[in-house]
């Protein structure tokens, strides 16, 4: 198998925390930004950035409640974004499996 049919999103090693992170959880289960931020030791700018490009994907969903100040951002992976990690560890697997 070649290197690049690894997915280039996940791919990103802060990628790959975040829907690695976002895996271990229970399907439908979500986590807060801040507690998935201290998780995986980016910046809010860093992880608002990439989380980006993963929602483009459809790769995770985000939901914002409240106003203003006591506003809160939960993050959850969606099935599309488990498939994408569930194909990406198996083509990693037959990567490596060829050495």
């Amino acid at each position: 198998m070649k290197a690049d049919t690894l997915d280039p999103l996940i791919h990103v090693p802060a990628r790959l925390r975040i829907v690695a992170t976002l895996a271990a959880l229970d399907d439908g289960d979500a986590l807060t930004f801040t507690r998935l931020q201290d998780m995986i030791g980016l910046t809010p700018g860093n992880l608002i950035t990439h989380l980006r490009k993963l929602e483009e994907a459809g790769y995770v969903s985000s939901e914002k409640t409240g106003i203003g100040v006591w506003s809160r951002t939960t993050v959850t992976l969606t099935n599309r974004g488990r498939a994408a990690l569930v194909a990406y560890t198996e083509a990693l697997r037959s990567l490596l499996g060829g050495l």
